[in-house]
């Protein structure tokens, strides 16, 4: 229990050192990681039930040959993988933000640095050091944030890609 209170002060300390704007780095790397979780859940669980479905409509028709029976193949295939795509470009959206999040959380920091230099003049270091702190932090949160979406989205839309493959591989096309 008291680990946890330790790491909460720390989080505190560290979105205090960095500014407001680190609560929207972390908002969008919890949404980036959810939508992610949710992604790889739908490929672990619901897609191999639906590819299974597919795949036994496709083998109890008595018609796979003609031109129809293809354009149903099709259909089905497409709307597996509107299934497999959804959400992956609002993930790719937000892997981009972060790192320009950050940026915004630098310039902020830097409109503090300038405020205080105006206020104060340039004598003070430890004045003028709050506000470089808020202007690197939220910059280093949002490239880190943006790293982790980078890798772990890059492995989901390969995921993605095969679960298409597998399912079109599976449905003969005669």
């Amino acid at each position: 229990m008291l680990y946890l209170i330790e790491l909460w002060e720390s989080v505190r300390d560290f979105i205090a050192t960095g500014g407001d704007v680190l609560y929207v780095v972390a908002a969008a790397l919890f949404l980036m990681w959810a939508l992610m979780v949710e992604r790889y859940w739908y490929l672990a669980s619901v897609f191999p039930r639906l590819r299974k479905q597919i795949v036994s409509n496709w083998d109890a028709r008595a018609d796979t040959t003609s031109w129809y029976a293809h354009r149903i193949r099709d259909a089905w295939i497409s709307q597996a993988s509107d299934g497999l795509n959804q959400r992956m470009l609002l993930i790719k959206t937000l892997v981009a933000m972060c790192p320009l999040i950050g940026l915004l959380g630098t310039v902020t920091g830097m409109i503090s640095v300038f405020e205080t230099m105006a206020a104060q003049g340039t004598g003070n270091p430890r004045l003028m050091a709050a506000g470089i702190s808020m202007a690197t932090i939220p910059t280093m949160a949002g490239m880190v944030a943006a790293l982790s979406g980078v890798f772990f989205s890059s492995r989901l839309e390969a995921k993605v890609k095969i679960a298409r493959e597998k399912l079109v591989d599976s449905l003969p096309h005669h």
